[in-house]
C-alpha cells in the first residue's frame, strides 16, 4: 500500500466531502444527510472542492518532497505562496482561512523565523495543525522514527502555526494513532487503541504537568469513547473537540465511506472533522476502499496524486 497516497487523498477526500455544509448545525445537517460528494453550499463550490486543510497538506507535502525532508522555513514560505498567491488550492486564491493560521503566517512574513510565528496562547488551540499534520506524520513513520525524535518533529511542523502545548499534544496523539494503524494487527479501534496508550504513556513521561494531555482522556478507553451518545461529541473548531469527533467517527463505523460521512454529518467544522478522520481511515482502509465516484470529483486529483507518488 501507498501509504502517502492513502493517507493523503484520504484527508483531501473527508475536506471536500465536508466542505458543503461547512458551519451547518448538526441539526440543519440532519435534514439533508451528507450521502456522496455534492457541492456549492457553504462557499458555493463544485463537488470536490478542498479547503485550507487540504491546501497546507499539500503545502506541507511539496515541501517534504522538493527538500527530501522537513525544512521548517520553505513549509513557511509555502504557507506564504498559498496565502498570498493562492498556490496548493483548486482555483488559484486561497479562502476558508483560519484566524490561527492568518496570524501565524504574517508573523512569519515579519520576522522570518518559523518558530516563533506559531501562536502560544491557550485560546489559540483551534485544529489547524492538527488538520494538516498527516505529511509529517508521514514522513515519521516511513523512517521508522524512534517516538522521540519524531514527536520533536510532529510538534515542530505542528507549532508553526499552532505552538500551545495542547496543539502539540493532539498531533502527536494522531501521530502516534497512525503509527498503530500502519504497524499494528486487529481491528481499527483495537490499532487505535493501541496508538492512544503508546501516546498517553509517552506525555506523561514527557510533561512534567499532565494538566493539558487531561483534556483528552475521554480517548483513553475507546470502547467506553465509542458508546458515548452521539450528543455528547462536539465537533467544533477547537482541537480537542476536533479530535475527538474524528476518532469517535471511526471507531463508530465499519467502512472508510461510513467512517467519513458519520464524520461530516456531525455538522460544525465538517470539513477538518471529515480531513482528519480521511487521514486514518485512508491508512487503515487503503486508497482502493475510496469511493472512484468522491475520488472522481475532487479538483486537480491527478496533481494531488502525482505529488503523493513523487520522491
Amino acid at each position: 500500500m501507498n501509504i502517502w497516497k492513502s493517507g493523503i487523498m484520504g484527508v483531501v477526500v473527508g475536506d471536500a466531502l465536508g466542505c458543503p455544509v461547512q458551519f451547518e448545525s448538526r441539526e440543519t445537517v440532519a435534514k439533508h444527510l451528507v450521502m456522496g460528494m455534492r457541492g456549492y453550499g457553504t462557499f458555493n463550490l463544485p463537488p470536490g472542492s478542498w479547503t485550507d486543510d487540504s491546501s497546507l497538506t499539500l503545502g506541507l507535502l511539496e515541501s517534504i518532497r522538493r527538500m527530501g525532508g522537513i525544512d521548517y522555513t520553505d513549509i513557511m514560505d509555502n504557507f506564504v505562496k498559498w496565502l498570498d498567491g493562492g498556490e496548493f488550492t483548486p482555483y488559484g486564491y486561497a479562502y476558508d482561512i483560519g484566524r490561527g493560521t492568518m496570524s501565524a503566517i504574517n508573523r512569519y512574513k515579519r520576522y522570518h523565523k518559523p518558530h516563533k510565528a506559531g501562536n502560544i496562547d491557550e485560546r489559540s488551540n483551534g485544529n489547524g495543525s492538527l488538520m494538516r499534520i498527516m505529511p509529517a506524520v508521514l514522513y515519521c513513520c516511513d523512517l521508522d522514527l524512534p517516538a522521540g525524535d519524531a514527536i520533536d518533529i510532529i510538534h515542530k511542523v505542528g507549532g508553526l502555526t499552532h505552538a500551545h502545548i495542547r496543539s502539540n499534544i493532539a498531533c502527536g496523539l494522531y501521530y502516534f494513532m497512525a503509527s498503530a494503524v500502519l504497524s499494528g494487527d486487529g481491528s481499527l479501534t483495537e490499532r487505535l487503541q493501541m496508538g492512544l496508550d503508546r501516546g498517553f504513556a509517552f506525555y506523561e513521561h514527557y510533561l512534567a504537568d499532565h494538566e493539558n494531555l487531561e483534556y483528552y482522556d475521554r480517548m483513553r478507553d475507546l470502547e467506553a469513547f465509542a458508546s458515548l451518545p452521539e450528543g455528547s461529541i462536539r465537533s467544533s473548531g477547537y482541537v480537542v473537540d476536533a479530535l475527538e469527533a474524528a476518532v469517535w467517527s471511526l471507531v463508530n463505523a465499519d467502512s472508510f465511506d461510513g467512517a467519513l460521512l458519520k464524520a461530516v454529518n456531525l455538522g460544525d467544522d465538517t470539513d477538518t472533522v471529515g480531513a482528519i478522520a480521511g487521514g486514518l481511515a485512508g491508512l487503515f482502509y487503503g486508497y482502493d476502499a475510496i469511493p472512484e465516484d468522491w475520488l472522481a470529483a475532487i479538483q486537480r486529483r491527478e496533481w494531488i496524486e502525482g505529488l503523493c507518488e513523487s520522491k
